[in-house]
């Protein structure tokens, strides 16, 4: 069963970025695994601007402990790439970020992806409660799994 590609009504937060002359593979169009940069850029985008944690110099960090795509159109170069942004998951330590990557002003997007961070302390790597602000930042941009 394929899903259909997920809206733009799905995310609370954008952030645009341009694709580049190396993203393009040799089917001229943007190489799977650059998807994830795109993704990993709209996550930390939003966590350094708006969510107030200090990266990468913070006392918290978040490291990727899982992450699925699934692809519904290419990507090409030159181009405009849109992460939307929203949390599907708050746990104590982690938050599952669910991520679609829209080419242009496109309303349906080219891929979804699910994205989640275990934040840990900076020096023994262990799970951290998530600090109240950056939870408190995370509730604003949380929709429902869909």
């Amino acid at each position: 069963m394929t899903r259909a590609p997920v809206t733009r009504k799905a995310f609370a937060y954008f952030y645009e970025m341009t694709t580049r002359w190396r993203d393009n593979d040799v089917y001229d169009h943007v190489n799977n695994a650059v998807f994830y940069e795109y993704i990993d850029t709209g996550v930390n985008a939003w966590i350094k601007l708006e969510a107030g944690l200090d990266v990468p110099g913070g006392d918290v960090v978040g490291l990727v402990v899982h992450s699925a795509c699934d692809f519904y159109a290419p990507l090409s170069f030159p181009g405009r790439v849109t992460a939307g942004l929203a949390v599907e998951k708050i746990g104590r330590s982690s938050v599952t970020y669910r991520v679609g990557l829209f080419a242009g002003d496109a309303g349906r997007a080219a891929a979804d992806a699910r994205f989640t961070h275990v934040y840990v302390g900076r020096g023994d790597r262990r799970p951290v409660a998530l600090p109240p602000e950056f939870r408190a930042a995370l509730e604003g941009i949380a929709r429902p799994a869909r």
